[in-house]
């Protein structure tokens, strides 16, 4: 009898992958446990889960001192983190350094990142963490990488346009990930265009792997690129930026409200405070081009990024 596992399962389910603490493993169990369909399809699913729940309680128990956290977890900020992953000399360093304040050793040899090294980018008016993580090569591999691509909101993939050993490394890289039963990046980033024969290079690449990676051109020595690649981040996160305005005042455009793509005008003034949210009686939506024109909206209406949102209570 097939499983037929629900949306709020499988949601339960990452949260469990992507949970660090004991406690946070035993609330991601007990959910999936909850919404786990009971029938003889899933008894030995059902089992699973008692069995992991009884062994992490257990743990919880014991007493001892409190662990820290594993330096290889960088606390996020921003809007989302997005992790680096790539071969050796692909360049994710000089990208860190040439997006964000950040300053990785930069050397022409290969493995000179060896922890994970955040960095805060720009895009517009938000900022988004970087994470430069360790290269990925037959010679060496950080086991601990799995946890912070697993951790991150999303990833990219990272190679050279003057790298002979491309498509072996992309191979290499693609079969890691498949062993740590972790999602291909959307988004394939190909940085040194600006070597001799890189934006030939590129084209080779892109008809090679377009079909399964967005394939974009970049040169951290040059910043060419890198714009486009920030704007890219920025969507790759599916948030939006929502900002809002005082009745008869104009609207203040210094710090949105950043919210996930999907959310509704209800959501939106939840963020602005959640006694303010139960109040809402309508909305007036504006738009940056025409900002005298102000339309009723509903609650549940989707907001998209860039919506200027008027409430009234």
């Amino acid at each position: 009898m097939p499983a037929n596992l629900g949306p709020e399962y499988l949601a339960a389910e990452e949260e469990f992958r992507r949970a660090e603490t004991v406690p946070e493993r035993i609330a991601a169990l007990e959910k999936m446990y909850a919404t786990l369909p009971k029938h003889k399809g899933t008894e030995k699913l059902q089992a699973d889960i008692r069995r992991k729940l009884s062994q992490l309680r257990k743990e919880n128990q014991k007493k001892g001192p409190a662990r820290a956290t594993p330096f290889y977890l960088i606390e996020k900020e921003g809007i989302g983190q997005i992790a680096l992953l790539g071969p050796p000399n692909s360049g994710k360093s000089s990208l860190l350094r040439a997006m964000t304040h950040a300053q990785p050793d930069v050397e022409p040899y290969p493995f000179t990142t060896h922890s994970p090294t955040p960095g805060m980018a720009q895009f517009e008016d938000v900022q988004f963490q970087l994470i430069d993580l360790p290269p990925l090569a037959p010679e060496w591999v950080e086991p601990w990488v799995a946890q912070v691509l697993r951790r991150a909101d999303r990833s990219l993939l990272f190679v050279a346009a003057d790298d002979p050993d491309d498509l072996a490394e992309i191979d290499f890289l693609e079969q890691q990930l498949a062993e740590w039963k972790l999602p291909l990046p959307r988004l394939m980033v190909v940085n040194k265009v600006d070597q001799p024969g890189g934006r030939d290079n590129f084209q080779v690449l892109a008809e090679l792997y377009g079909g399964r990676y967005e394939c974009l051109p970049v040169s951290a020595a040059t910043g060419e690129g890198l714009d486009r690649l920030a704007r890219r981040c920025f969507e790759l996160l599916d948030v939006v930026r929502v900002y809002t305005k005082a009745p008869g005042k104009k609207p203040d455009l210094a710090a949105p409200y950043v919210l996930r793509r999907g959310a509704t005008v209800l959501d939106a003034a939840r963020h602005v405070h959640k006694d303010f949210a139960e109040r809402l009686r309508l909305a007036r939506l504006y738009r940056r081009d025409r900002p005298e024109d102000g339309i009723p909206v509903s609650r549940d209406h989707p907001v998209e990024d860039g919506d200027i949102l008027e409430f009234h209570a």
